[in-house]
């Protein structure tokens, strides 16, 4: 252990330089010993995706760096803040009920009904799904309500605090809005007695101390008491006072934030804070190259990348390259998984530096656990051909008859990461694949070439070694007869032939994997 924070002081992997900036800010801990606090804000207004998910897990990730640095000697907490008492402004694209959640519109998300039917509110059903998704993940947090912060009373000497400084948020805020906003601005979104709504109107401070403002409500002036659940703040106020009030030393959020970073930070100093350290991240993209977004439903559900990969290649995904911006669709997950464990199998033999440096370090220090140094015997991109080739109607224990014939005492006991990989790759088949497998007829001297390769493999039987059939597709593809510029040529020809598809595994790896005989079968079909 000491070894590795000796490394991580050095260390260049991102969560190492965001760690070291906040030590920097707290070498010897928080002033009054408390614990240094990291937060995540979520906003309930849709369902939760992989790019909510992904806060959490970076800043856990950032969490974890920072207690090895310090050798866990000054304490921390995560928070999972949720701004559900925000008001429902749109009614999202993926969801049932849309017209129920318009006659909601405006109403804080916990008042807003549940178009699923399952739980108290919309904020509730949302709330829920992520919970379950970081409890899955083991994440160690604590989940905070917006309501139940405002409604209880938690927050009311922040409010005041507010009301207190209301000019001078006011004066923070104004120059960054547009004639028309600013003549209904206000920091504080009062609670309407009359249709439940949260309100954007113009305020009045009555008296701070109190909390009594003054606001017109359908034509009629209110004096209106906005503690314990009466308001709610702007959100960009809300992000400062929050800061203040909990107490946050790190948040991170995305580029599409970074003015109302500045702003935000602004207001926490008015009201007697400071702007928390925090990374600003670029955006998920789908596959178009657009925005990811909860209202639109455009991104990956968490539940869509466990349908077709592992926990440890999201967060592996997740983990690369914070700062650039990456698209997030299905297409991404085969290489996501394969790349995740290629990582992982280079991890035991790394020097110190090089393991803080590998994302898979990252990736399990925030489970709170070591890194695995069990091997997989086969890549998931083998184990989708496999299947592919195997049909879509192909049932697990045909499988892993096959992986039994390819590794002496493969099974589900032995490896069980396999056979949840086999799970996902049966349904990733399914879904995607099968769909738009079309074997194509060979041409040319690639006929010629594959009579040859099935002629080669004639001689052979299931125990020949996967290398010496990968040598034999190579030399057939060098063969000048056959007329190839490269081996790239060849090897394109039998996957389009053989498999389907334009791309493909080590056919050395993927004939022994699915037998010699077989693997002949496939060549007179494409043949014939």
């Amino acid at each position: 252990m000491e070894e590795l924070r000796a490394a991580a002081k050095q260390n260049k992997a991102w969560p190492f330089e965001e760690a070291r900036r906040l030590l920097k800010r707290f070498p010897q801990g928080k002033p009054d010993g408390s614990p240094v606090l990291f937060e995540t804000g979520y906003g309930p207004s849709g369902l939760p995706h992989i790019g909510t998910f992904n806060e959490v897990l970076r800043t856990t990730m950032v969490r974890r760096a920072f207690e090895l640095l310090t050798g866990g000697e000054i304490p921390t907490r995560l928070v999972a803040f949720s701004d559900d008492m925000d008001g429902l402004r749109k009614v999202p694209d993926n969801i049932p009920n849309a017209e129920m959640l318009t006659e909601d519109l405006h109403k804080p998300l916990t008042k807003v009904r549940d178009p699923f039917g399952k739980y108290e509110s919309f904020a509730h059903h949302n709330n829920a799904m992520l919970r379950a998704f970081l409890d899955r993940f083991n994440f160690d947090y604590e989940f905070v309500s917006s309501t139940e912060r405002y409604s209880s009373g938690a927050f009311d000497d922040a409010l005041r605090n507010v009301l207190r400084n209301y000019q001078a948020i006011m004066d923070i805020m104004l120059p960054t809005l547009g004639k028309e906003r600013q003549a209904t601005y206000s920091p504080v979104l009062p609670i309407s007695a009359k249709s439940g709504h949260v309100l954007q109107v113009a305020v009045e401070v009555l008296d701070a101390e109190s909390g009594m403002i003054a606001f017109e409500d359908e034509g009629e002036r209110i004096e209106h008491c906005i503690l314990s659940g009466g308001a709610k703040l702007q959100w960009k106020a809300d992000w400062a006072m929050r800061w203040v009030a909990l107490g946050v030393d790190y948040e991170m959020y995305g580029k599409d934030l970074t003015e109302s970073g500045i702003q935000s930070g602004k207001i926490a100093k008015a009201l007697g804070g400071r702007k928390p350290e925090g990374l600003i991240y670029e955006m998920f993209l789908d596959e178009k190259g657009e925005k990811i977004s909860k209202s639109k439903g455009n991104g990956l559900s968490l539940e869509e990348w466990l349908d077709y990969g592992s926990k440890q290649s999201l967060a592996f995904y997740i983990y690369r390259e914070p700062k650039s911006a990456k698209q997030l669709h299905i297409g991404v997950i085969p290489r996501a998984v394969d790349e995740y464990f290629q990582m992982r199998g280079n991890y035991p033999q790394q020097k110190p530096d090089k393991k803080l440096g590998n994302p898979v370090h990252h990736v399990h220090a925030a489970r709170g656990e070591a890194v695995p140094d069990t091997v997989l015997p086969v890549t998931y991109g083998l184990l989708l051909n496999l299947v592919g080739v195997m049909g879509a109607d192909v049932t697990k224990e045909q499988i892993w008859g096959y992986l039994g014939n390819y590794v002496e005492g493969a099974d589900a006991a032995a490896y069980p990461e396999l056979d949840g990989l086999i799970d996902n790759a049966m349904a990733y088949t399914r879904d995607f694949v099968a769909p738009s497998l079309k074997r194509r007829k060979p041409e040319g001297s690639e006929v010629d070439a594959l009579r040859t390769l099935d002629n080669e493999l004639s001689k052979l039987d299931d125990s020949a070694a996967a290398e010496d059939i990968q040598t034999i597709v190579y030399e057939i593809g060098k063969d000048e007869a056959y007329g190839f510029e490269n081996l790239r040529d060849w090897f394109r020809a039998l996957y389009e032939t053989l498999l389907g598809s334009s791309a493909g595994p080590r056919m050395g790896s993927f004939i022994k994997l699915y037998g010699v005989a077989n693997t002949r079968v496939l060549i007179s079909e494409a043949l014939a």
